[in-house]
């Protein structure tokens, strides 16, 4: 992936993804440890079978966009989000991002499971490049935002994946990044977070920051974002205005609903 210099335009692109195409290999056969892997690796008697999770995928994100990214479980949504942020890297075709990204792609990623949470904010910081001394000035911030004073020296791996959630969410949009990519992970939060969380993700949007969003809510993308793709089997099935993708989408479940 390709990370350029910020654009100053108004309706600069964000992030342009050109005919991406993702590929995993998957393997054919059970191989129960990992000498026997290195033995048919070296004899080559691995077999593999070519899996497609994302399909020749086109489409731009102007600055101060929301992009909501729907579908079925299994549709490509955050194999796509993951090569945006990149994590991964597409088979095919590319990405190019332009400005300053917070992606909050999996649960706990970036955290210590052994480490407190206040430890883990200072790692966190240093992760996004901020310094000690930033992070201490911000630091009251964060735990506000996230409601886990009573825990702060707990090891993360007592906190349930809400409050895993809470503290990954504040850390990330403690600044406001150009853009910010969210998949699902706000789901596992309380109805008062997820209020919290929107209308902090709101205001980054009034500030012009870009959103890339994923989750299986209709009624939280059409109130965040103005436009969104609908995937389906790795593939673009449709783009545009989000209330519009949206609807056509239900539509589509409710018939096959009805279907069976």
């Amino acid at each position: 992936m390709q990370q350029e210099g910020e654009d100053s335009t108004e309706n600069a692109i964000k992030i342009d993804v050109n005919n991406v195409t993702i590929r995993f290999n998957l393997a054919n056969q059970k191989v129960d440890n990992l000498k026997e892997y290195v033995i048919k690796m070296v004899k080559k008697e691995l077999m593999f079978q070519e899996f497609l999770a994302v399909k020749n995928v086109s489409f731009q994100v102007r600055a101060g966009e929301a992009w909501g990214i729907i579908g079925r479980n299994g549709s490509g949504k955050s194999t796509l989000l993951k090569a945006v942020s990149g994590i991964i890297k597409p088979y095919r075709g590319s990405i190019r991002v332009n400005g300053s990204v917070a992606p909050l792609i999996e649960l706990g990623a970036g955290f210590d499971s052994n480490m407190t949470a206040r430890e883990n904010i200072y790692l966190n910081g240093c992760v996004l490049g901020h310094t000690d001394k930033y992070m201490k000035e911000h630091f009251d911030e964060i735990v506000d935002f996230a409601e886990l004073w009573d825990f702060l020296d707990s090891p993360i791996k007592n906190y349930s994946s809400g409050m895993k959630a809470r503290l990954g969410f504040a850390v990330a949009t403690m600044v406001r990044p150009e853009i910010l990519i969210v998949d699902e992970i706000l789901s596992v939060g309380d109805y008062q977070f997820r209020k919290k969380c929107e209308e902090r993700m709101n205001e980054m949007l009034s500030g012009g920051t870009t959103l890339l969003y994923v989750s299986h809510s209709m009624e939280e993308v059409k109130r965040l974002c103005d436009h969104a793709v609908w995937m389906e089997k790795g593939e673009a099935v449709m783009m545009g205005d989000a209330r519009e993708v949206c609807e056509a989408y239900l539509a589509d479940a409710k018939g096959e609903k009805g279907k069976k």
